[in-house]
Order: C-alpha cells, then structure tokens, then sequence
C-alpha cells in the first residue's frame, strides 16, 4: 500500500523490529555519496518545532535551532527525492512470494498537486473590509499560504484575492464551503465584523482550529520579531479612539515615534514593518474576543454599558471580551480602570498587574483645582485644553496614567500634546451656526451610552437620532427631559426613538438627512443645539458613521447657504 505522509510517518518503513528503527535503517542500494556512518540523520523533526508532515510550522515561538551551519546536502534524486527506491521493481532481489507486505514510501509532492496545496494552507481569512485585506496582505508577505473568503461578493474582493495569489470563497455560501473544509486550516483569522456566532466561527471551534483577531496575530508576530516595542492599550464602550490618539500624541510628544492602531484607521498589522518604537493599541470587544496572549505594558478599560448585542451572545459575553485586555497582564504591568465603575476597578484588582485609577474628582489621575493632576503632582490647566466636556477630561486623565505610569512619556510631552490636541472629526464636532442655533456632529455616536455624553453637554437641544439599531434598549436616551426641545426620529429605528421619546418632547419623523435638518430647524429656537447624536449604527442609509456625519454636514451648509442667498 501507498501510505499518506503524516505525522508519525516521513519517507521511511516502519519496521517493529529491533535494529530496524529510522536511525538504523540503510537501503543496499544507497549512494555512495550518502551521509557518512558517524553523523546522525536529521529525520525526526524535532529541531524545528514539529514533525515534518507536509506543513510549515506556524509558530514562531518554535524557531529551529540550528542558525550557523552548513547548507544540507541536496536530496539525492534516484534514492529520496520522488520515488520508492531506484528500481523499475519495488521489491528487488530474491523470490517475491518471500518478501511481506510493507509501507510504501510516498513520493513527495509537486509544488503544484492538491495534497501539498492543501497541506501548505495553513489560515482562513474571512472578511475581506479594511482590518481583512490588511491581515490578508500582511500574511501573504510572509509567506503564509492563505484561504480569503467573505459572505459578500464582489469584483474588488476577486481582484484583492488575485493580486495575492490566493483562493477566494465568497458569497452566502462562503462560511459552508469554508467549514466542509475546516480541517485544512490551522488558523482562523475573522474580520472584526464578523460575530462570534458566525457559523465559521463556531466551525472553527468545534472542529479544534485557532481563531485569533487582527491584533492577537500582530501581536505573536511583535513578540516573535525579538525585539518587542511597548504598547498601551484602550477598550471601552466609548472614548476608545480618543483616548488612543491622546496616548499616540502624547508618546510622539514625549520624543517617541509612536503608532495609533488596531480599531483606529490603522490595523496593527500595517504598521508592524514601520519604523515605531510603541504602539498605542485601541481594542474593540470584537478584536478582544479571540485574543489570547495579547498583553500590553499599560492598559485601560473607559468604562462600560450596553453596546454590540447583536455580535456578543449577551452582556457577560460583552463584559468578558472587554476584560480580556488585562487577561495576560504580569506583576510588572499596569492597568487603568475607572474610579466611576467599581465593577471594573475590581476586575483591575483582580490581574497580577499593578492598579491606577482615574476620575473626574477622585482617583490617582483626577482633576483638582482647575487642573489635571496625578501622583506627581498638575500636569496641565484645564483652561488650556482645546475642549473641555468631562469626556474629554475622563478621556485625557486615561491616556496620562497610561504615558506616565509606564514611564514611556513625561509630564511635559503629556502636558504638549494636550494643549496640541484637536479632537478627531464626527465626535461633537461644531458644523456652524445659523440664526442663533448651533449644529454639531456626533455621528460616532453609535450607542444611547455614546449618545448621553453628548446630551449632556449641551443645555437645550433638538436632537436627531435613529439608524440600524444594535439590538440596546434606546430609552436611556430621553433620560434628560429637561434638555429636550425636540427629536427628529430617522433610519430603521425611528420608531423605537419615537417610542422613547414619546411624552417627553415633540417628536417629527423624518425620511432623510435633508429632511431631518430641516425638520430641526423648525424645532429650534435661538440659543438652541440641533445634534446629530444618533445613538444607532449608520448601515441603514450609510456605509459607516463618517459618511452619516459627513452627509449632516452638507445638509447644515447647504441650510445656510441657502439663507445667505
């Protein structure tokens, strides 16, 4: 029989017998140029991580161990390198009724038959947005072997997928497809939008097969380039950017060359061959949810609320995948938790790692006197802030401990980069004024909870709101009765807002982002905010929230250049 390279079984007969082991065992018919009888074969596999089965070892963390040697001697073509023997016969000599059944020797594989293509396939990336093709380019650059697959087809994932070199599934039969053939992939990498109970997700863990998100995988690969840069990470329900792009400024300010990545524009794994030396790390609940290792020098959970019910099975799965940004947390290690949630202060408390807390009037990192202050002592006047919402306070006291206590920035460089700091655009971002109103836009905020830091922060509003809802109640919203002049209900949950708002103010539908704008114009009096604070996801008119906020924008303009004229 012809049996199947694997495991326990390389190129070589088995034989049960003494004195017919691996190591032992020579063919008559061997070159004369074969190995010397004094040197040992190096047939086992052992120096490089795992058994030579058909498939690179994926590992990094299992680096052979042989780095200064001579190069092996080449395969000697007639006696290892394709066929069973030398011979046109394969039992060879004597009687054949003589000689027992025995293992025959595979040949190995061309380059291009289906057995090695399907043993070199060793990840599955599925998702093929922004964070997707930016693990798919990464691995592809080194040389991974990859499967891309996503449930939506298109030209440009074909085109994507092409320019790799790599096999595409894609379609609503993608997931099936990719799970018939799950056993050929020992690494599963999801798009941050795809939900743990997408039927490839929950192939992938029946079957035994990793799953890891985008900044589980850069950070195996950081750890294993042996030099490790530091990193500072974020989570949170809201405040994650921000708060990330303060850590970022304030590094770069500090003299570091320092990288915002992960749920920022910027997925680690782009940045991974560039020339920084820290990464500040925002971590969604999606990339923490298959993250195992994952481990930063200083992290920091904002806080919490309901967010994401339709990707997480519930709000303790929501809460666990939150909490594993200090899972792997050491003695050394710091984390930031907020004196406002007790729950997560005691989370904090729970790690090997060292806590700090912040808050707007107690904890480490608080504010006192009119300045931001932390153990050391003031390090900036709150006058001197760009803006100064308690979000925006919370936020900076965060990214401070995260810089300070890691001792990766100084007091002055955190101090620069908060006066320097402008916040990022669709977070209560003034659009203009006209006859007295002022309009902003908060399009990021895409959750009631993201939505209350912004009513609260204005005295009288008219408030537009609604989107694709992400399965959370939308009552919290109209908790501020007394701030209310009005709500323009839109989207997919313009009903549920109606619902919630319903007795507390006057509530108009309105059928688009033009419409709405109108409709808030006519609600509003002079001293008045009109906001964009939808507090829902932009996918029922839009592609994302920067195209709902940019889309507000344009209405807002084209309100007042139509009033100039």
């Amino acid at each position: 029989m012809e049996r199947c390279t694997c495991a326990n079984h390389h190129g070589r007969r088995r034989c049960t017998r003494f004195g017919c082991g691996p190591r032992s065992a020579r063919g008559h018919n061997q070159h004369a140029f074969s190995l010397a009888d004094h040197l040992r074969h190096q047939c086992d596999g052992g120096r490089l991580g795992r058994h030579p089965d058909g498939c690179l070892q994926s590992e990094r963390s299992q680096e052979a161990a042989l780095p200064h040697v001579a190069d092996s001697s080449p395969l000697r073509a007639e006696g290892l390198a394709r066929d069973h023997g030398d011979h046109s016969l394969l039992v060879v000599g004597g009687v054949v009724r003589r000689h027992r059944c025995c293992a025959l020797h595979r040949r190995l594989h061309q380059r291009d038959s289906p057995y090695r293509r399907r043993c070199s396939v060793t990840t599955l990336v599925f998702g093929l947005a922004v964070a997707g093709r930016s693990t798919a380019r990464f691995l592809a650059s080194r040389g991974e072997s990859l499967v891309l697959a996503d449930d939506r087809v298109s030209v440009e994932n074909a085109s994507f997928a092409a320019s790799l070199g790599a096999e595409l599934l894609e379609g609503p039969d993608a997931a099936m497809a990719c799970a018939r053939r799950i056993g050929d992939f020992t690494m599963l990498v999801p798009a941050p939008g795809v939900p743990e109970s997408h039927p490839i997700v929950t192939s992938a863990q029946r079957a035994g097969v990793e799953v890891v998100s985008e900044i589980e995988l850069a950070y195996r690969y950081e750890q294993a380039s042996g030099e490790p840069r530091p990193i500072v990470a974020v989570t949170g329900t809201d405040g994650k950017t921000t708060t990330t792009l303060m850590a970022a400024a304030m590094l770069s300010a500090s003299g570091r060359k320092a990288a915002a990545v992960g749920n920022t524009e910027t997925p680690w794994v782009e940045a991974l061959d560039e020339a920084h030396d820290c990464f500040a790390v925002e971590c969604s609940s999606f990339r923490l949810r298959f993250t195992k290792h994952f481990r930063a020098a200083a992290a920091t959970w904002l806080n919490l609320a309901p967010d994401h019910l339709d990707w997480h099975a519930d709000l303790d799965a929501y809460r666990a995948a939150k909490a594993r940004i200090w899972l792997a947390a050491h003695d050394g290690d710091v984390v930031v938790a907020p004196m406002s949630d007790q729950s997560i202060v005691q989370s904090a408390r729970g790690t090997a790692a060292r806590t700090v807390t912040f808050g707007l009037d107690r904890g480490d990192y608080r504010v006192d006197s009119g300045a931001l202050v932390g153990p050391t002592g003031r390090i900036v006047d709150v006058g001197a802030l760009a803006r100064s919402l308690p979000h925006d306070l919370t936020n900076a006291l965060a990214a401070s401990a995260l810089v300070l206590e890691t001792g990766l920035g100084t007091v002055e460089g955190v101090a620069t980069a908060l006066t320097r700091y402008r916040h990022a655009p669709h977070r209560i971002q003034l659009v203009g004024e006209l006859d007295g109103v002022t309009y902003y836009n908060d399009s990021k905020a895409t959750s009631p909870h993201a939505a209350q830091a912004a009513l609260t922060s204005f005295e009288r509003i008219v408030l537009i709101a609604g989107g694709k809802n992400k399965g959370l109640d939308l009552s919290s919203m109209a908790s501020h009765p007394q701030r209310m002049r009005g709500v323009v209900a839109t989207g997919h949950s313009a009903e549920l807002i109606a619902a919630a708002f319903a007795g507390v103010c006057r509530v108009v539908r309105a059928e688009s982002m033009e419409d709405a704008v109108a409709a808030a114009r006519q609600l509003a009096e002079p001293g008045d905010v009109v906001l964009l604070s939808p507090g829902c996801t932009s996918y029922d008119w839009y592609s994302n929230y920067a195209e709902r906020g940019d889309d507000f924008a344009r209405c807002v303009r084209q309100l007042m250049k139509g009033n100039d004229e």
